[in-house]
């Protein structure tokens, strides 16, 4: 699944700041959900700075793998 601007998720975050001016980013301008992470692209209006953070998530205790 793949989410592109002006898409919006309920666990979408926002306020970010901007990681070259510190200025806060009102909400991610693009993001992509992978298999227990969501990747974020960022961009700055202030100094049009872009850069990506991403979010990793721990698996569900059914979803991780058993040692035998």
């Amino acid at each position: 699944m793949t989410l592109t601007a002006g898409q919006s998720t309920a666990f979408s975050p926002t306020n970010n700041p901007c990681a070259q001016c510190g200025k806060p980013i009102v909400s991610p301008s693009w993001s992509e959900p992978g298999e227990h992470c969501v990747t974020y692209v960022w961009v700055c209006q202030a100094c049009d700075y872009e850069f990506v953070s991403t979010a990793v998530y721990r698996a569900h205790p059914e979803e991780r793998s058993l040692a035998a």
